[in-house]
């Protein structure tokens, strides 16, 4: 998922999909550990895809911060 893409959820929505992302990652550790993980490269695209998440749920609340 782009960052524009992101950018269109709403904070609610961000963070559930950034809970799911890390229990994902969470399974593809386990996987990998007990050498079921086939795809290795799910792990980058994982962890890209929870920073985006941190970083434009970063950039709303420096956006609020600025507003006040």
């Amino acid at each position: 998922m782009k960052a524009a893409e992101i950018r269109k959820l709403s904070t609610e929505e961000i963070e559930a999909r950034l809970d799911e992302a890390r229990h994902e990652l969470m399974n593809l550790r386990f996987q990998k550990v007990t050498g079921e993980l086939v795809d290795t490269n799910s792990l980058r695209r994982t962890r890209r895809l929870i920073a985006r998440y941190l970083t434009i749920l970063r950039e709303r609340e420096l956006e609020e911060e600025g507003n006040e």
